[in-house]
């Protein structure tokens, strides 16, 4: 399918079979936290800082169009919930493959959380994605987390085994799970999943060394890269960030490395 070929290769770094990608779809979830009022001016920060493709939902591709400046892949996100929900866990499809196609995307993406009352029907609307997206030449990233009334340890390491295998299971060409805590956890979870996995970023960190050795072990475990939202766009400095993440997941620098690279950003 060159189709499919042609447009994994505008989210993966061709080179090196890895990427970095920056979601900017929280608003629908959270609202318009900071980072993401002002859309053009972060996605192109990330941009330059070598990020490879952003998630966004469909009303914000036109906000985030920029008319200068580095190439971004596109992947617009077919999953929404909202904080204000009483079922916040409980994803629902707003987008179809057919309509992200026609707003110029890269590939699309669905969200899962698995060990929740309403798993079934995300697992449904998963199976129908990945159909459609196949029957287009769509690369599918799947973020899949146990999340739920089931789940009582979201990070354990068995339960994020399981929602990777899920998920290539189900047709994704990328698999997003959460970071077991180690490189020698993770790389059963890489192991396990025999499609690229990236890891999310998870809640804000003060650290930009924990950043850092996270990404650094997830790549040592046989990572396909990051996926990382908060961590990256409510940052001081995004572009420097994203540029010390390029340097690990592309180039295998150290934390040292990429921590002088930040640094020298911030100058």
């Amino acid at each position: 399918m060159i189709g499919k070929q042609i447009r994994m290769e505008r989210i993966i770094n061709r080179a090196t079979g890895k990427t970095i990608i920056v979601p900017l779809d929280h608003g629908v979830s959270v609202g318009p936290i900071d980072g993401i009022r002002n859309l053009r001016a972060t996605i192109q920060k990330v941009a330059e800082g070598g990020a490879n493709a952003i998630v966004e939902h469909k009303g914000l591709v036109e906000d985030g169009l920029r008319g200068s400046g580095p190439d971004i892949g596109l992947i617009i996100h077919l999953s929404a919930s909202t904080s204000l929900s009483p079922k916040p866990n409980a994803k629902t499809i707003v987008c179809s493959v057919e309509e992200a196609i026609r707003l110029g995307a890269d590939a699309v993406s669905v969200h899962v959380n698995l060990g929740n009352g309403d798993e079934k029907q995300m697992l449904n609307d998963f199976g129908r994605i990945s159909y459609e997206a196949r029957s287009w030449g769509m690369p599918l990233l799947a973020m899949m987390y146990p999340r739920g009334e089931k789940i009582r340890d979201e990070y354990d390491k068995e339960a994020i085994k399981h929602a990777a295998r899920v998920g290539a299971e189900m047709g994704a060409d990328i698999v997003k799970v959460s970071y077991t805590g180690s490189a020698e956890t993770f790389q059963e979870v890489v192991e396990g999943c025999f499609r690229p996995v990236v890891i999310a970023g998870g809640p804000k960190m003060d650290s930009d060394r924990d950043i850092l050795e996270m990404v650094k072990g997830a790549t040592d475990a046989g990572g396909a890269g990051v996926s990382m939202g908060r961590n990256v766009f409510q940052h001081q400095n995004p572009r420097g960030l994203v540029r010390a993440f390029a340097a690990i997941v592309h180039d295998g620098v150290s934390v040292e490395e990429a921590m002088l690279i930040l640094q020298s950003e911030s100058a």
